[in-house]
């Protein structure tokens, strides 16, 4: 069954033309969030698109330029790890998909949202859907298009801060990003406010903290 008849069979029908939206790296202890928005024309030709995370990492490179080149209208939208730890994680992600939204070429009349929750301030009609990546093509294209994005930027920003292996791990958690925290401490690309990363954070700026001073 295609990803059109499940979004059809499932009962979702949303006023055209609208915007899938979704984000990469929420979870993450370093690098930024990304949002991604999509309008995708009646009639698209996506094979294969779903939920980003169920896709490798090959399929996701050969849908990125296919999503690209057939939709209406897609953009990105990026908040910085300080920003991150400012206005804290959920509210970063809503301004990421917000910024996303913002930069359309095309308006859309309406929103999709991946999750339980839509975006505060938007000023469009919106609904959040559960499982949306796996459920909505939009969505999915949109999580396609800010996964590579993300991954390729960290892929990038591995080089400028070296050590910490994130163009394997892309920031996540992992046991060899942990002790990569624990030797080196924190770079400018962690988010401090986050735990993993705030008790180093504090031990490595003890550290630098002379007697008396």
């Amino acid at each position: 069954m295609s990803l059109l008849s499940c979004h059809q069979g499932a009962g979702e029908a949303f006023p055209r033309p609208f915007a899938g939206v979704d984000e990469a790296g929420r979870g993450c202890l370093a690098g930024p969030v990304v949002a991604a928005a999509v309008i995708l024309p009646p009639g698209f030709d996506l094979p294969g698109l779903g939920d980003s995370k169920q896709l490798s990492e090959r399929r996701r490179l050969a849908l990125e330029p296919a999503i690209k080149a057939q939709a209406a209208a897609w953009a990105l939208g990026v908040v910085w790890p300080a920003d991150i730890d400012r206005l804290d994680i959920l509210r970063a992600t809503f301004a990421a998909m917000a910024g996303a939204v913002a930069h359309l070429r095309a308006r859309p009349v309406f929103v999709a949202v991946d999750g339980d929750k839509t975006v505060p301030g938007l000023g469009l009609p919106q609904r959040a859907v559960v499982g949306g990546d796996a459920k909505i093509p939009e969505i999915s294209a949109a999580s396609v298009l800010a996964k590579t994005f993300r991954d390729r930027l960290m892929v990038a920003l591995a080089r400028r801060y070296p050590g910490y292996g994130l163009e394997v791990h892309k920031g996540y958690g992992t046991r060899a990003h942990m002790a990569a925290l624990e030797r080196l401490g924190p770079c400018r690309l962690h988010r401090r406010t986050f735990q993993g990363v705030r008790p180093r954070a504090r031990r490595r700026e003890d550290s630098l903290c002379l007697p008396g001073i």
